[in-house]
């Protein structure tokens, strides 16, 4: 058929297999002899975008690697020779062109290089992990029937060896390609196989007329604080035909209101005649905008984003391409603190705190989706994270990743492919000098630049981990990363015109280039290895002066045990043994995992000489689910301790209460008319508790912080302390009290998607009038905002009520229906009572969702995921309420069941059914 001008992705209908199992060229494999799948035929189902052991784990050629010890079962391809993991992956597609349309082939990621047929012709694509690849296949287009498509991937030239003691980034030979480096294995990951050979990442056709649009860039310049904005946008135009080419280039900028609805804010045209064979920059008159809708990181505001269309129609023919993107109006700046060393943003002229999470990969063997993506980057908003390091053993993120960052206001920190322990560190002693081909690096970093440099959560790009590249590619670097005079100074007032600059001459020009981790405000700013720690902390430690004397971190790291149900699913029944608790001489205890919990990098909860054992605090644990629950409530003090301890907070009005195990509130005390300063932190008062007479050796605090004008919560924490010197063992028993909840459900679905409202009680007292705050959870709405992708604004404080945390789905021209199709009969309220006769705290309350199966065997993993809620492992004093909102996908036929689970409910509670 006639395919209109456009891109079609390719990501359905391949199959693959190992090269050394084919004995047909790819000539005959694309005319004369395509392959199929059969019961002899080598070739096999594949995963595109993905690696080559994904493909044989879809296929269970290899077992899962991340399950037990299987990993070992796997050949390593040091042993196996690179042709081992060479592989053929082939399709067909149809595409049927009119006169003056052209047809390119394009692989978006390809690791590490190929060789490329389509009906009989062969084409190469050249190293590099990073790169794109565009190929233009016009003359040797079918247009009458399908047309065969094979490739040939060869992994990385230097896959190396792993030494028998393991290590970050085995060998360290990985390291001169310009590839993944984790694939050696780290001490976070066990080495992958294949090294991550594959078609990685997109493979799509484009179709276009005889002028193709190539890297536009966007830059968006502001004056008067922010009222005025200026946006520019430069792009390259092509022009294949063997004529002139009379090109009328439009641009248009919209904005959704509501549904379908968009407000067209700019629509400018310009006429090019571009000769034959030609391609030219070209840069359009600046757009002016008054007011605009500015882009926010989580937590500051709404994450307006406009849509960006370009378009090129030819004299004669019509539209010949077209392009667009989701572009957000921000300025991010940077710079180091004076007094701290440390570097700081402001975000449109405003400081913003950074709290952030080291990101590799969502999936080690490759096997990117759009789902994948925007599940594990609305995890990080819903942490309030508002930064994500992309770590340089890893990859350049691909724009999926990005327009999800965009969505949920999270910024990206993005490093290239260098990381000390493979370039210049390490036992043995790496190769300073990076990779062996310098240029293929800069062309995979300039490349990398063209194709995520227009999206706004995009904050920085750093130049390795833990090291800087080589001399000649970080100065390279520096060069093509310089900023534009208009982002190099803070512009005030309307002294100064828009700078007038051409935007060919930066491959960016709008965001800081450092040169390393631990370089220039992060770390200790010199190199020196300064980051860390990644073990079991004293959660005060993470408070005191001395912990961290630098003013940003670039990474730290502690436990992080999953839940029992997670082990069970991942590892046979030897790995469900928990671990022995030796007492050494010094009266530390040491732990030792079973061996699948070795392999897997498991990290101790005590450190001998250091930190004692915080699992033991609990009392020893009994088996894996009391492990993993007691390993849960040590998780939480670690991570709420480590972000408390370098956070600032806001404060207008506290409460807080102290309520011991037999639910009674020895100490509450409002504090009134606090008023912080933005950006600090200050002492409200001591909460005196501790030294009162006759306290508890464990007990429980909650702080609240209201909103004075309408008693609505802008923050609400609950822990669990002990007095100095003790533990938690007195929790033990208070596990047998049966504390009676209530819980309210609301269950709306439309299709597969459910999402839950459950408001949760603790009728063990009533509510008690006095104490009227204790008890209300009003928290701050969060307004939502049907523009620009579903985006809302984090900072709206105009109602009492829960916030709807809602979808924000972003896409072109597109909002998220919030109809929803009752579960029953026009009522999908349900109530359920957890009956008990004790008074006390409702303690570390859980929700999970499962599949609501008759019969299961043991071991089996029942639980849908993912899941979003609002809150989870939560507690609830006496008389206390809280709502909570839970979202996920069901699979189609499949009725789900949410259970309730907390400390003093060990078996397990079916909420909704």
């Amino acid at each position: 058929m006639v395919v209109a001008v456009g891109k079609r992705v390719l990501d359905s209908g391949w199959i693959a297999a190992r090269s050394t199992e084919v004995k047909l060229t790819g000539i005959q494999l694309t005319t004369t002899n395509p392959p199929s799948v059969g019961p002899k035929s080598p070739w096999m189902e594949a995963v595109v975008p993905g690696s080559v052991l994904a493909t044989l784990v879809k296929n269970k050629v290899v077992p899962d690697p991340f399950y037990g010890l299987e990993n070992e079962a796997i050949l390593d391809i040091a042993d196996s020779g690179r042709d081992y993991y060479t592989y053929w992956f082939f399709t067909t597609f149809d595409c049927k062109l009119s006169a003056n349309q052209f047809l390119d082939l394009n692989f978006r990621g390809v690791n590490y290089s190929a060789e490329v047929y389509l009906n009989g012709h062969q084409k190469l694509l050249p190293k590099g992990m990073f790169r794109r690849h565009s190929l233009d296949v016009t003359s040797i287009l079918n247009s009458e029937g399908s047309n065969l498509l094979a490739v040939l991937v060869h992994p990385p030239d230097h896959p190396g060896k792993i030494p028998p003691e393991g290590g970050q980034g085995g060998d360290h030979e990985i390291g001169k390609d310009v590839t993944t480096q984790y694939v050696e294995g780290w001490d976070w990951i066990c080495p992958i196989r294949d090294r991550n050979t594959g078609i990685w990442d997109e493979v799509s056709i484009l179709v276009t007329g005889p002028v193709k649009i190539i890297d536009p860039h966007l830059v968006s310049t502001f004056y008067d604080n922010y009222t005025r904005v200026y946006l520019e946008a430069a792009v390259e135009l092509e022009n294949r035909s063997s004529t002139v080419a009379g090109c009328t280039v439009n641009i248009q900028v919209t904005t959704e209101l509501e549904g379908d609805v968009c407000l067209v804010e700019h629509l400018q045209t310009q006429y090019l005649a571009i000769a034959a064979g030609k391609c030219v920059k070209y840069t359009f008159p600046q757009l002016f905008f008054y007011k605009p809708n500015l882009w926010w990181p989580n937590g500051m505001g709404k994450q307006a984003l406009y849509n960006v269309t370009i378009t090129a129609n030819i004299e004669g023919h019509g539209e010949s391409d077209t392009w667009n993107q989701l572009f957000g109006f921000r300025k991010i700046e940077s710079s180091i603190d004076k007094n701290t060393g440390g570097r700081l943003f402001r975000v449109n002229g405003k400081p913003i705190f950074i709290r952030g999470g080291n990101w590799i990969v969502s999936d080690g063997l490759l096997r990117l989706s759009r789902k994948r993506y925007e599940t594990d980057i609305k995890f990080h908003a819903d942490m309030n994270f508002n930064m994500i390091r992309c770590w340089g053993g890893g990859v350049a993120e691909r724009p999926d990743f990005y327009h999800y960052c965009d969505i949920y206001g999270i910024l990206v920190w993005q490093e290239f492919w260098i990381t000390g322990d493979v370039d210049g560190r390490g036992v043995p002693v790496s190769n300073p000098n990076g990779p062996l081909d310098h240029d293929l690096f800069l062309f995979c970093a300039r490349d990398t630049v063209k194709l995520l440099r227009n999206h706004p959560s995009l904050a920085l790009w750093v130049g390795g981990n833990e090291q800087v590249p080589p001399p000649d590619i970080n100065n390279a670097l520096k060069k093509d990363l310089q900023l534009m005079p208009h982002f190099q100074t803070v512009i005030e007032g309307d002294k100064k015109l828009p700078v007038s600059t051409a935007l060919c001459d930066y491959l960016d020009g709008t965001r800081i280039y450092i040169q390393g981790s631990m370089w220039d405000g992060f770390a200790d700013g010199q190199g020196n290895f300064t980051d860390g720690p990644y073990e079991i902390q004293y959660p005060e430690s993470f408070f005191k002066d001395d912990f961290y004397k630098y003013g940003f971190n670039p990474e730290v790291g502690s436990v992080g045990m999953p839940v029992a149900a997670t082990i069970r699913a991942t590892m046979p029944i030897e790995g469900w043994q928990i671990p022995l608790f030796n007492k050494v001489a010094d009266g530390y205890v040491e732990e030792v995992p079973n061996p699948i919990w070795t392999y897997h990098k498991y990290i101790p909860y005590s450190k001998p000489g250091k930190v004692h054992d915080q699992i033991l605090l609990y009392s020893l644990p009994t088996d894996l689910d009391d492990f993993c629950l007691k390993a849960q409530l040590v998780n939480y003090i670690q991570y709420r301790a480590l972000l408390e301890g370098y956070s600032s907070h806001m404060w207008s009005k506290y409460t807080a209460s102290v309520w011991d195990l037999e639910g009674t509130s020895p100490y509450y005390k409002v504090y009134e008319d606090l008023s912080i300063p933005s950006k600090k932190t200050t002492r409200v008062a001591e909460m005196k508790y501790p030294k009162c007479k006759n306290p508890k050796p464990a007990y429980f605090l909650l702080l609240k912080l209201y909103n004075k004008s309408d008693y609505s919560i802008l923050s609400r924490n609950f822990y669990w302390l002990h007095l100095p010197g003790g533990d938690y063992k007195s929790l033990e028993p208070f596990r047998k009290k049966k504390i009676p909840l209530k819980l309210t459900t609301q269950t709306f679905i439309s299709g597969t998607t459910y999402e839950m409202e459950v408001l949760v009680q603790n009728r063990s007292k009533k509510p008690d009038p006095s104490r009227h705050l204790t008890d209300q959870n009003n928290f701050i709405t969060k307004i939502q905002h049907k523009a620009a992708g579903d985006d809302y604004d984090a900072n709206s404080e105009l109602q009492q009520n829960e916030h709807d945390d809602g979808t924000r789905k972003g896409g072109f021209f597109r909002s998220l229906s919030r109809i929803f199709f009752s579960e029953t009969d026009g009522n999908s309220m349900r109530v359920c009572e957890v009956n008990g006769s004790d008074i006390g705290v409702a303690f570390f309350i859980h929700f999970s969702v499962h599949a609501a199966n008759a019969k299961y065997q043991e071991g089996e993993d029942t639980r849908i995921l993912p899941v979003h809620y609002s809150d989870n492992y939560f507690s609830l004093v006496p008389g206390e309420q809280m709502r909570i909102k839970l979202s996920f996908e069901v699979p189609p036929g499949v009725t789900p069941r949410v259970t309730l689970h907390g400390w003093n409910y060990p078996g397990g509670h079916a909420v909704h059914h």
